[in-house]
Formats: structure tokens, C-alpha cells, sequence
């Protein structure tokens, strides 16, 4: 039996090639509405490398994801073409540099193309260079960003493309609308506040887990629909945001997180905002043998799949 796009999603997990959500792979973006792709790029962690394997062991994990949402009844194959468009490819990989410019330039041809964008990282300073592809200083976007960091912070050891710097970088740009920028989960303990008090000060709304934990999972989902608003809204799911305990293949775990089921809850108290893309991060197979952290990882990009497809 031959293969098509309508049948592949039937076959047994286990068989074909692993593409994300077993959707059809099509890397010249023809007639592809939302295009998943995989950022395998760790070249900016500060600690434990690993990310670089993210995308490979999400793309296997998410074999186990269906077409329909139990939740929202929603199926994404049915509101829009989805496609698996690859990977980006990089010129000079020792080059934190180097690898923006390509990350910028995989993610422009997929706009380009009339797509949404939809990442598995890699740490997070890839939403950096997303971001330089999907914004201008003239049309910053807003962000919903799920995370235990805020990833607001400056240099480290004389680099300023790292995964703790991304959104310092994109509102120094003028790419991020920080006023439009909500920051949820956070916490761990820090060596200097920096981080925090660039967040804070420039204007987004961050949500530390003690808030989160007062608020609780519908006190949330109202702020950051009332934060980000109607104007364009990038979606970014750091794993660590979520408890160790669910996901423990990450390179900066820090305790006391969100759980998967109120992550769950979370995503999909955004639908029907003006999405323009996603991406979910800092999975490092690696240090979670099990698989489970990659599973995790499938399971909210599946869910950010359904919000894409809805927005548009």
C-alpha cells in the first residue's frame, strides 16, 4: 500500500520515517499551512548540554500523539495543512553568531511561504533569532512564555547569545512589546537579580510559581489573555517550567514547577488568540533515559498545534 498524507496518520507508530506528529514531511513548504521544524542546536546552554537531540527523540515521541483533541474536540489535519519541513541546517555550528543568521533564515523562508512556524528546540536562545524573522521594531509582537527563568539576562562570560538572554536581546531589539509579554512559572534561586529586574522594569508581567499557585490555572489564562491582548502572539514553552519530577531530561531543572496536567490546562486556556507561531525548548534526552521528558515535549507542541491551527 502506498503511503499518502491521509493514511500515514492510520499506520502502525512503530513503521515510516519519524516526523513530527507522523505528519507528511515536506521540506519545500509547498501548500503547508503551519510548519513544524526542528531547531537541534545547544550551543548556548550555560550548564548541561543536550537539547541538541531534542528535536530527533521529540520527533520519535510524538508517534504517540492522534489527530483529534479529547479537550477542545479540536483536530488540527482538518482545519490546516501540517507538515514536518525539517530541520535547520547549519554553516559554521561553533558559531553562536553563524547559527542566528540560520535560524533567522530557515524561519523567514517558512513566513515567507505563508506558514506558522512551530519549533522543537534546542535551548532557548534559538526564539531569539525566531523572533528577528517574525518582527520588526515597527511591529514588535506580544508573548505568552512558559518557563522557570525569565531569560532576560545579559552576557555570560562574554557571549551574548545564551539561553538566558533571548528576550533581553528581542526587547533591546525592539522585536519583543514587553507590555505585551507575560512570564509564567518562575523561580529558582539566582547569584544577581539582573534577570528579574530587566523583566520586571522593562514592563512585562511576570508570574512567579507562587503567584501561579494563588491564581491558580484560570487566574493565569486571564492575565495572559488580558497581558497579551488582541495583537500578534508567539507561544514559548521552556520544559523546565515544569516540574522535574515530569520532566527531568533538561538542562536548568529547578523544583517546585508546574505540573504536565496544569500545563495542559494552561495551553488550552489560549485558544483563539492571535497566535503567530510556537516553539518548546530545552528538552535533553540525554538525561532522561526513559524517554518521558521527550513525550512531554511532543505532548505540548501537539497542543500548540491545535492553537495555531484554530488561530488561523
Amino acid at each position: 500500500m502506498t503511503i499518502t498524507d491521509d493514511t500515514a496518520m492510520m499506520e502502525p507508530r512503530y513503521q515510516e520515517l519519524a516526523t513530527f506528529m507522523r505528519a507528511p514531511y515536506r521540506p519545500d513548504l509547498i501548500d503547508v499551512d503551519i510548519a513544524m521544524y526542528g531547531i537541534a542546536y545547544d550551543g548556548g546552554v550555560t550548564n548541561r548540554p543536550g537539547a541538541r537531540h531534542g528535536p530527533r527523540e521529540i520527533r520519535n515521541q510524538s508517534s504517540l500523539m492522534r489527530a483529534i483533541n479529547h479537550a477542545t474536540t479540536v483536530n488540527p489535519y482538518e482545519l490546516c495543512s501540517v507538515a514536518d519541513v525539517g530541520d535547520v541546517r547549519f554553516e559554521r555550528v561553533y558559531d553562536n553568531a553563524a547559527v542566528n543568521d540560520d535560524i533567522e533564515a530557515f524561519v523567514r523562508s517558512i513566513v515567507a511561504a505563508g506558514a506558522v512556524p512551530l519549533a522543537a528546540g534546542g535551548d532557548h536562545s534559538v526564539t531569539f533569532p525566531i523572533f528577528r524573522a517574525l518582527a520588526t521594531p515597527d511591529a514588535p509582537i506580544g508573548m505568552i512564555h512558559i518557563d522557570a527563568h525569565t531569560d532576560t539576562w545579559g552576557p555570560f562570560k562574554g557571549e551574548k547569545f545564551h539561553h538566558g538572554s533571548p528576550f533581553r536581546l528581542a526587547v533591546e531589539s525592539g522585536l519583543l512589546d514587553p507590555h505585551r509579554t507575560i512570564q509564567i512559572g518562575i523561580r529558582g534561586a539566582q547569584n544577581w537579580a539582573d534577570g528579574w529586574e530587566f523583566s520586571r522594569d522593562s514592563g512585562m508581567r511576570v508570574v512567579f510559581i507562587e503567584e501561579f499557585s494563588e491564581l491558580g490555572v484560570e487566574g493565569v489564562i486571564a492575565e495572559a489573555r488580558r497581558v497579551v491582548g488582541e495583537g500578534p502572539t508567539y507561544i514559548s514553552f521552556d520544559v523546565d517550567g515544569l516540574d522535574p519530577v515530569y520532566a527531568p531530561g533538561t538542562g536548568t531543572p529547578e523544583v517546585g514547577g508546574i505540573t504536565t496536567r496544569e500545563a495542559l490546562e494552561l495551553l488550552r486556556g489560549l485558544r483563539k488568540l492571535n497566535l503567530i507561531g510556537g516553539d518548546v525548548v530545552e528538552v535533553a534526552p540525554p538525561f532522561d533515559p526513559s524517554g518521558n521528558t521527550a513525550l512531554v515535549g511532543a505532548t505540548l507542541m501537539y497542543e500548540i498545534l491545535c492553537l495555531l491551527a484554530e488561530s488561523r
